[in-house]
Parts: C-alpha cells; structure tokens; sequence
C-alpha cells in the first residue's frame, strides 16, 4: 500500500465523532422541505433500471421518461445519470436526447465482484466503449475482507486505467464491511487507488446506505481532500426512497464537505423509486413520470 494510504488511515472518525456529527447534522435539516433543495437532489440522481427481468423494450421506454421530462417539468432539472447494466448501454445511447444526462453502467462483475479480474476490466472496457461515461464498480469484498488490501487497490487501477478519462465510482459494499473502520478503510483505498467517486452500497445486501456510513465515507473524502487536494464524489445508494432520507445525506454531505461538494459532479444518490417520490412532493400530488 502507498505511504499516503498509511498516513491517512489512521485518521478514522470514531463512533462517538460520528454520533455527534450526525446530531448536529440532523439539527440543520429543516423541518418542511424547501421545493428549490428538492430540485437539487432531483437533478443529483442516478437513476436506475438493475433487475434480472430488464430488456430492451423496458429500457427504451425507461429512457423515453427521461427524454420527456424536461417539456413536461420545464421549470425542474433532470436527473443526473441513467444507470443500466452494461448490455443496455447501447440501447441508451440510441435512445437518449435530453441533455446532460449521463449515461452510467454498472459493471466488473456487479453486484458481487466475483469473477476473473480480466473479464472485469473487460466488461468496464466494453461498457465505455458502448458509449457508457461512468461506470460504477464493487470492490472485491471477498478479498478486503481477507485482509488482501493490495489485490483491492491493484483491481481499481487496473479498471480506471482501462476506462480512461471516464468517471468510476467504487461501491464499498458498506453493509458488508462489519464496522467504521473497514468502511473508512475501504474507502481510503478506493481513493488512493484512482476513485472519482466512493459509494455506500450495490442495493443488493440486506444492508445498504446509512448516515453513519455515509458520514464515515464523506470524512474520508475530506481527509484525502485535505492532504491531495483531489476532490473525489460521494454517491449513496441501496434503500434510499424516501426525500426525507436523500435530504439527511444532503445534509451530512454539506456539514462534512461543504457546499462545493453540492452538485452533481461531486454528490449523486442512486435510486429507482425517489425520483418520482420528489417529484410528488414538488408537486403536491401522487407523480410517476419514471
């Protein structure tokens, strides 16, 4: 591991830090949603389409509800991303006219991260190449958990080199992970290692984001902010359906960022159902534009 991995692995928050953090944090959330900070988060959203049971029909009419939004919602920003698997890449990119909505694939072996190395960095490869701009990733937890730090940090350069320029965001599997210091563990090696972004979770453990672990994930990126003067993005994902979670992680990523980090280059929250549901609280009524 490199000697910056080493000098900011001993900087981990510690439980009561984080208890703390969180109150203060939970005592700056208003409690009446502004409609402009819904708007916000809206316009930080990846949203996804991940079932075994997606096709191609279902993706070209998902992508239609993104393409129609603006001339319905014109006085509201779209969401951020399109997240797909990496087959529905192509799909769209044929499909997709509405602008600055990135198109995102999760890949290298999603959600388990369980096959050769090579054909994980080839499916990122191939994901980029089908016109994907980010692509989302899971460490191998298996090895992390192993205590095989290298192999982990080895496999994240491996995939940014063979992406490019593109974005990768690297999921840590908080949920898997068995405490803060492996969360914060993970996270600094996903940075090290070439990370545009680090994100909670896959959405597919029976445990996904939580503040606790997104407050530990955020000071991460501050200490590696601090010391490199990269800013690296912080994505929450898995379980987050309602607005009033998506405003807590707004919160604890403004107490522990800042406002520089309030945008949808450094903060985005995946999710298949909060779209609509902020929308319906924009609203006033029941919406299911997506």
């Amino acid at each position: 591991m490199t000697k910056l991995y080493q000098k900011l692995i001993k900087s981990c928050t510690s439980e009561g830090e984080i208890k703390k953090g969180l109150k203060k944090v939970y005592s700056t959330i208003p409690p009446v949603a502004d409609k402009h900070l819904l708007m916000s988060i809206l316009n930080m959203i990846d949203l996804t389409s991940l079932n075994t049971t997606d096709n191609k029909s279902q993706i070209l009419h998902f992508t239609g509800r993104v393409n129609s939004f603006s001339g319905r919602y014109s006085n509201i920003p779209n969401i951020a991303a399109i997240c797909v698997y990496p087959n529905f890449v192509p799909v769209v990119k044929e499909k997709l006219t509405a602008k600055n909505i990135k198109i995102a694939a999760v890949a290298g072996a999603f959600p388990s991260s369980q096959t050769f190395r090579s054909v994980k960095v080839i499916e990122c490869k191939l994901s980029v190449e089908a016109g994907a701009d980010e692509i989302d990733i899971v460490i191998p937890v298996g090895a992390f958990l192993g205590n095989d730090f290298a192999a982990v940090a080895d496999e994240i350069r491996e995939i940014k080199t063979a992406i490019g320029f593109k974005q990768l965001k690297v999921i840590v599997e908080s949920g898997l992970l068995g405490g803060y210091e492996q969360i914060f563990k993970a996270s600094m090696i996903a940075m090290d290692a070439g990370a545009d972004f680090i994100k909670t979770s896959t959405g597919k453990t029976p445990v996904s984001a939580t503040p606790e672990a997104a407050f530990v994930m955020c000071k991460a990126i501050s200490d590696f902010y601090s010391e490199t003067g990269i800013r690296v993005g912080f994505k929450a994902a898995g379980g987050i359906v309602n607005p009033a979670d998506a405003i807590a992680y707004y919160f604890i990523v403004r107490h522990c960022l800042g406002e520089e980090w309030l945008n949808n280059s450094l903060f985005r929250i995946g999710s298949s159902k909060l779209a609509n549901n902020i929308l319906s609280e924009i609203s006033g009524c029941i919406v299911e534009h997506f």
